[in-house]
């Protein structure tokens, strides 16, 4: 069987003016037999050889081999940059002649051309390939990491109910789940995270935040920064809504009161009228 998006090692069965055909076996049907193009046929191929080629459609939705190096098989995913952004959706470089389409709506975010992507290849409807950045079920959960580890994750889905879906060196399944979640996030960045738990299925559950006791200066600092964009004055103190604060600053409520404490007890900062103000 001819397996679309796919490596296979076939047979070549018949030389003809503008490449060879290929098939599993010599005595193949023409239904089951494949062209390879003659700019793609290594010098000296001749009837009977078996050569690895991957197969794809061209252009005209014709099933083809190549010997060139696809970035990924159907399955398998890889980060790709993005060519062409039109209105069927995006094209992204993957190795081949014919780019590949990454349609709208297996898109997590707007697509810029230039950028790269994580992305996973797999076979629609209308028997196409095509992308996806939809890749929680295609990423592998037999990290190498333990609670405590620092790693690298980039963000490809954000959910409401569950948090941020996070791929850890590329690879594997990781998120930051929604208590956790308190920045701003998009995807496509990529985050220096600290593992949390491993979880019995290998999947992570990481965080951006530090341990408490080292992330307080990192949040003060960040406050304060804030608050001398108001003006020096912040028209709230820290009686304000989980919502509001979240808004202003990314943190949560509690976080938000640590890191005010921690800049009271410096005197950098003090509160009165329901107002924070900087002191000079």
């Amino acid at each position: 069987m001819l397996l679309l998006g796919k490596k296979q090692i076939l047979t070549v069965v018949k030389t003809v003016d503008f490449g060879i055909y290929l098939a599993e076996d010599a005595r193949a049907d023409q239904k089951d037999q494949v062209l390879l193009p003659k700019k793609q046929v290594p010098e000296g191929t001749k009837d009977g050889d078996k050569l690895q080629v991957f197969l794809y459609k061209d252009s005209k939705d014709r099933l083809i081999a190549t010997t060139n190096e696809p970035a990924l098989q159907v399955g398998e995913f890889a980060v790709l940059k993005a060519k062409q952004v039109t209105k069927i959706g995006a094209f992204m470089d993957w190795g081949l002649e014919k780019d590949l389409l990454l349609p709208y709506h297996e898109q997590t975010t707007r697509i810029q051309e230039g950028k790269e992507y994580l992305v996973a290849l797999y076979v629609d409807k209308s028997s196409r390939l095509c992308a996806t950045m939809k890749v929680y079920h295609y990423l592998h959960k037999n990290s190498p990491y333990s609670i405590g580890d620092e790693v690298k994750g980039r963000v490809y889905e954000i959910s409401g109910n569950f948090g941020v879906f996070v791929a850890v060196d590329d690879k594997y399944s990781a998120l930051i789940p929604a208590r956790e979640a308190k920045g701003k996030y998009r995807p496509g960045e990529i985050l220096t995270l600290r593992v949390t738990e491993v979880k019995e299925d290998g999947k992570l559950n990481v965080s951006d935040r530090q341990k408490a006791y080292l992330q307080i200066d990192e949040d003060a600092e960040s406050v304060y920064s804030i608050i001398e964009e108001f003006a020096g004055v912040l028209p709230f103190d820290d009686s304000a809504s989980p919502e509001v604060i979240q808004r202003e600053f990314g943190l949560s409520k509690n976080a938000f009161k640590r890191a005010v404490g921690h800049l009271m007890k410096e005197k950098k900062v003090e509160i009165r009228d329901k107002r924070i103000y900087i002191v000079k």
